[in-house]
């Protein structure tokens, strides 16, 4: 009985001690919550009087600035009044005085401010979209696709334009837009993304050089015909001039032709059934059978055109110095670089559509004029069953809109990091194509009455290039009353379209010369400018001889077809695989603040589509490939070898460059190249304070980061990414007011550089 009830006395204080550990540790969570909400409630004040003493310190800021404004006011007041007696000065400058000149505080409006002051901006998002414009819309837009429309069935060849348009002209616009944008570099610089395919800047700065030299050749004559404008009678109205031959097809032979009759050189009408079938054919096929008064003028005055590439002749100084001329203008507005562009394009873009209206308004009150339309429009749906239609739209939209030259990218470079480029694409390749549209109504209602006027079939009338431009179009125009005057507007808008993308041509060039060599050359670019002018200048006299003709026709057929495409697949394969088009849509969604609409649809069409697409054109070209000619003469096969070497040797430099920086690096081979595909450090934004919002690395700027200082991810946590202006207790800001005046909260890990 005794051992029981010491074991329940145990019992008891066993539980008595269990309950007394578990009111203790209720106690203590007790305690140790109240404490946790003690300290909440302090940290809550503690932020609470932070932000309170930031407000104040703002105000007090504020209320020092305008204090200070004002003292300034009366400063310049003082000064610009002066003082009314020396009492007066020497009350406001005691002798002993050191006069301190006190800096006018300016407030300038953000859109006038560069962005980046090294480079420059555009002055406005309307100065790049005006230069875009005048850079896609040229020569081609006029001269060539209305002829395309037409032989390709008429309006049924939108429906593949379009199509071509959404799957390989708009991707290939947009994306370098936005490359260009985003890094802020030429085309050359610009391939920090991928090292090893540095070749492909130079690439596309050689194409833009070579297409240069050509296209302003183009410039000139349309010159020289503005200026032979200027007199009361067109000179390639008549047959009676001292160039013309027996040839000349005289407008009264016009009765000849519509009875399917041939004018003999003696000006003799012959019917087929006049002659044998064998004399017929003789006649059907002579070389000296009539040509038209434009024909003549273009090739036996204007170019004096020899008989084949073998013989150039000698120069013609009126073409050569109509050359010169139009470099001296392309210097001029180029001379101050993006600021002079954007104001030039103004006219340059807008104009021509000026031009346009009026001759479309004019061509629709001729008679034939809505034959000529009709033969433009009406459209022929078997033809899209035909890949060759599809073949033609897809290259038309691609050489239109004129990707992978390097202008696309040089043009984005000066853009403000946020411009929105999804939108200005948009704008930029519909109104392209638009004003391909257009300019075909204008062109066939002139060339419908041109048939009307000689009784002929539209279709032997209607021509593009050189033949479009100089000889057909010029011939409608000289039936016209008042000629001259059309005459010169036309021609005008012929030289302001190529003025627009010479100016992309040219700056692409000198920018990259700029940018390669940046504090050399940055404050030389004039000089820069004022060198690679000459030189284009006199490599282009080549085409001023009187064989001139033939070398164009030989540069303009290779200097950017294949090569601008092979460009291009290499492009889209680097940025859509390589660097990967995920990362690309994230730096555009930097740039833009959203995704570009919809995410998957670009995802898709720069990963799979376009490639493909530049694939297919690619093939197509090669299968239907022909023997370059010019009208009836045919290159000899030693220049069709020189033609190709002109197009691989700006692809050619793609591996060049490649293997040259793959001997360079270090370590293995296949270290060397996996590391030298993938970006570089420096990759990404130009400015500090945008590379910060892409999280990019540390970037070495040698602009004063005014907004942001240098960001180093190894040492900055998120809570260093305050900056307020330190504004201590009155009595220290009063000691510091005189030497160091406002100062910046600055991490200690911070890299001073920026050489100040």
């Amino acid at each position: 009985k005794g051992g029981s009830k010491v074991t329940e006395h145990v019992c008891v204080k066993n539980e008595r001690k269990e309950i007394f550990e578990i009111e203790r540790i209720g106690a203590e969570k007790e305690k140790e919550e109240n404490g946790r909400k003690g300290r909440l409630e302090v940290e809550r004040i503690r932020i609470q009087t932070e932000k309170e003493e930031k407000e104040k310190r703002e105000e007090r800021l504020q209320i020092e600035s305008l204090r200070a404004q004002i003292e300034i006011a009366k400063l310049t007041q003082q000064k610009e009044e002066g003082p009314k007696n020396d009492n007066e000065a020497r009350r406001a400058f005691p002798i002993g005085t050191i006069r301190i000149p006190v800096p006018q505080l300016v407030i300038s409006e953000v859109e006038k401010v560069d962005e980046n002051k090294e480079r420059g901006n555009w002055a406005s998002g309307v100065e790049f979209l005006l230069s875009c414009l005048s850079y896609a819309v040229g020569l081609g837009n006029i001269w060539r696709f209305p002829y395309l429309c037409y032989r390709n069935g008429g309006g049924a060849f939108l429906i593949p334009y379009t199509i071509m348009l959404s799957f390989v002209g708009l991707p290939l616009f947009f994306l370098e837009l936005a490359f260009g944008q985003f890094a802020s570099e030429g085309p050359v610089t610009i391939w920090k993304i991928a090292p090893v395919f540095q070749g492909l800047g130079y690439a596309m700065v050689l194409i833009s050089f070579l297409v240069g030299i050509y296209y302003n050749m183009i410039l000139a004559w349309s010159l020289f015909y503005l200026v032979s404008s200027f007199t009361s009678q067109l000179p390639w109205s008549s047959c009676d001039n001292w160039w013309n031959t027996n040839a000349c097809r005289k407008f009264d032979t016009k009765n000849c032709t519509v009875h399917r009759g041939k004018v003999l050189a003696n000006g003799t009408c012959i019917f087929r059934e006049m002659v044998s079938p064998e004399e017929w054919l003789i006649v059907s096929n002579s070389t000296d059978n009539t040509k038209m008064a434009s024909d003549e003028y273009f090739h036996n005055f204007v170019l004096e055109l020899t008989s084949g590439l073998h013989d150039l002749g000698g120069i013609k100084w009126q073409l050569a110095l109509c050359l010169l001329v139009c470099w001296i203008i392309i210097f001029l507005c180029l001379f101050k670089g993006v600021k002079s562009i954007g104001k030039v394009v103004y006219f340059t873009a807008l104009f021509p559509y000026v031009i346009l209206v009026i001759l479309l308004i004019r061509g629709a009150t001729l008679p034939g004029a809505s034959e000529g339309v009709m033969f433009y429009l009406t459209p022929e749906w078997h033809r899209l069953k035909e890949a060759k239609v599809w073949a033609d739209a897809a290259m038309q939209i691609f050489f239109s809109l004129s990707p992978c030259w390097g202008g696309l990218i040089t043009l984005a470079s000066y853009n403000r990091f946020h411009n929105n480029c999804f939108r200005d694409s948009l704008i930029i390749t519909f109104g392209n194509c638009g004003t391909s549209f257009f300019a075909g109504f204008v062109i066939f209602s002139i060339v419908g009455f041109m048939a009307h006027e000689l009784e002929v079939p539209v279709s032997e009338v209607a021509a593009q290039g050189a033949g479009l431009a100089f000889i057909a179009y010029p011939e409608a125009v000289a039936r016209l009353p008042v000629s001259p005057l059309w005459s010169f507007l036309f021609f005008f808008m012929l030289m302001t379209l190529g003025m627009g993308t010479q100016f992309t041509l040219i700056e692409t060039v000198v920018t990259t010369v700029v940018d390669t060599w940046p504090y050399r050359l940055r404050r030389k670019k004039p000089y820069v400018l004022g060198l690679i002018c000459s030189v284009m200048f006199l490599i282009g006299l080549i085409i001023c001889t009187e064989g001139g003709m033939y070398v164009l026709q030989l540069l303009d057929n290779y200097c950017a077809s294949f090569s601008a495409l092979s460009i291009g697949f290499i492009e889209i394969i680097v940025i859509g695989w390589l660097y990967g088009i995920e990362r690309f849509l994230d730096d555009v969604r930097v740039m833009l603040g959203h995704y570009p609409y919809h995410y998957q649809y670009w995802r898709f069409i720069w990963k799979f589509v376009t490639p493909f697409s530049i694939i297919a054109i690619l093939i197509f070209s090669w299968v239907d490939i022909h023997p370059t000619q010019y009208g009836d003469y045919i290159y000899p096969d030693w220049a069709t070898g020189v033609g190709w070497a002109l197009s691989m040797f700006s692809v050619s430099v793609i591996p060049l460059v490649a293997g040259f920086k793959i001997c360079r690096a270090e370590g293995p081979v296949l270290v060397r190249i996996k590391i030298l595909i993938q970006p570089t450090e420096n990759w990404g934004p130009k400015l500090q304070v945008h590379r910060m919002e892409t999280r990019s690395p540390k970037h070495t700027d040698s602009q004063v980061p005014l907004a942001l200082p240098n960001y180093d991810p190894e040492c900055f946590d998120d809570n260093d990414f305050t900056y307020e202006l330190s504004i201590e207790d009155e009595d220290q800001n009063e000691e510091r007011a005189d030497s160091e005046g406002l100062n910046l909260n600055i991490p200690r890990c911070y890299n001073s550089e920026t050489g100040l």
